[in-house]
């Protein structure tokens, strides 16, 4: 388990300053509702920026690029930006973005932890949850920016973890606005169910190959998936029904 195997995420991502890949920008993927920023408003941002300190912004320090699904929808697909922060040595908060760019939408939010404390939720608690042992050995998640070294060292930690994800503006809908109501995400456990075409699309961007950091990652453990998680696999899906009926995946 994390805890006995030593995470060490404190110092490995404090090493891991957030590039923001500027070669390999992921524009986001819907415009802004609204008149555009005023010259007023501007400044106002500019002093703000200059005048005011951001503790919670500053210590996002890790950068990771991956695919969720609608849970309980699996076809309906989108890639997502994580700026994440370690808040213990078990758990990592990320916000999501539908880009890396400066005008991208805050897409949602990502809670990850270790796999002693997954273990410890109550069993309606851990269906919420999936797995990120496919996506770390697939090669889908990734860590845009840092060496291969260092991103080899963060995947050994992050195979035995595990995240519960909502998003709250659902832009791969071209919803220019945050419309409905959040919903549950999950991340894929095997192969055949990622679209290729988004994969390839993704890799092309950041000039990699997820087909060879799948080999590179050959050497980790790939561990068992605790009982629990996945649980839309075993037919238990839990969505929020949003009565605004803004939601078009069925």
């Amino acid at each position: 388990m994390m805890a006995r195997t030593g995470m060490m995420l404190l110092p490995l991502l404090a090493t891991l300053q957030l590039s923001g890949c500027a070669a390999s920008q992921s524009p986001s993927n819907v415009g802004v509702e609204g008149a555009e920023k005023k010259a007023d408003t501007r400044l106002l941002e500019a002093g703000a920026a200059a005048l005011q300190s951001h503790p919670p912004i500053s210590a996002l320090n890790a950068y990771l690029d991956g695919f969720h699904f609608y849970n309980g929808r699996q076809n309906a697909q989108m890639e997502a930006h994580h700026y994440c922060s370690v808040l213990s040595e078990e758990l990592i908060q990320c916000v999501i973005y539908d880009g890396n760019v400066e005008d991208a939408k805050l897409m949602g939010v990502e809670y990850i932890i270790s796999e002693r404390l997954f273990n410890e939720l109550p069993a309606a608690e851990k269906s919420l949850w999936h797995s990120h042992v496919h996506e770390v050995k697939s090669g889908q998640l990734i860590a845009p920016g840092i060496p291969q070294t260092a991103e080899h060292a963060l995947m050994r930690k992050l195979v035995r973890t595990y995240g519960k994800t909502w998003h709250t503006w659902h832009t791969d809908q071209q919803k220019s606005l945050p419309l409905g109501v959040p919903q549950l995400m999950m991340g894929f456990t095997a192969d055949g169910q990622v679209d290729p075409r988004m994969v390839e699309e993704r890799d092309q961007r950041f000039g990699i190959d997820s087909a060879q950091k799948r080999r590179d990652r050959a050497d980790i453990e790939t561990p068992t998936v605790q009982p629990g998680a996945d649980a839309w696999q075993k037919g238990k899906v839990f969505q929020i029904e949003d009565p605004t009926g803004a939601h078009v995946h069925h």
